[in-house]
């Protein structure tokens, strides 16, 4: 297990986020800061402890192989990268401020941590990456939040 990944999702992501203004231009995509904190909690974390559960992997069986390796290397998402899931335009906010939305999202991983401490076999259904457990999910959702950081020009050390 990688626990400078699991302490950066843990420690260092939420201050990050913090950090950031929230009228900052991405450098690619169409979401403002806050409409990428509240996709990352929605779209990645949920799925990721198993509250959003999915019964599908959209990845044809013949090239999940392929996507599991990419998930456990260090090659970065690409810039533009295509969701099928969402929309070709950003979510509508849910939360009135930046500051909420960050604060949901810790709650959301505080509870990812928790559901596999509390089950240390539990695998959670992602439908791009198949069937996920602990280190896989703490690595995609790694891999995810450096995405999304370097989206709005921030480069965390060590990452």
């Amino acid at each position: 297990m990688n626990f400078e990944k699991e302490n950066f999702l843990r420690t260092r992501f939420i201050k990050y986020l913090q950090q950031l203004d929230p009228a900052t231009p991405p450098k690619w995509g169409k979401m403002s800061v806050q409409q990428m904190v509240e996709h990352f909690n929605i779209d990645a974390v949920r799925v990721a402890s198993g509250k959003t559960k999915f019964t599908v992997i959209l990845t044809p069986p013949e090239q999940l192989f392929k996507m599991q390796e990419f998930l456990v290397s260090n090659k970065p998402f690409k810039k533009e990268l295509k969701n099928p899931l969402l929309g070709e335009d950003p979510a509508p906010l849910r939360f009135n401020t930046l500051q909420a939305a960050i604060g949901a999202l810790h709650e959301e991983l505080i509870y990812f941590f928790e559901v596999f401490e509390n089950d240390q076999s539990l695998v959670t259904r992602n439908p791009f990456y198949g069937d996920l457990n602990f280190e896989q999910n703490v690595q995609l959702l790694y891999k995810h939040a450096l995405h999304h950081l370097r989206q709005f020009g921030v480069v965390p050390l060590n990452a």
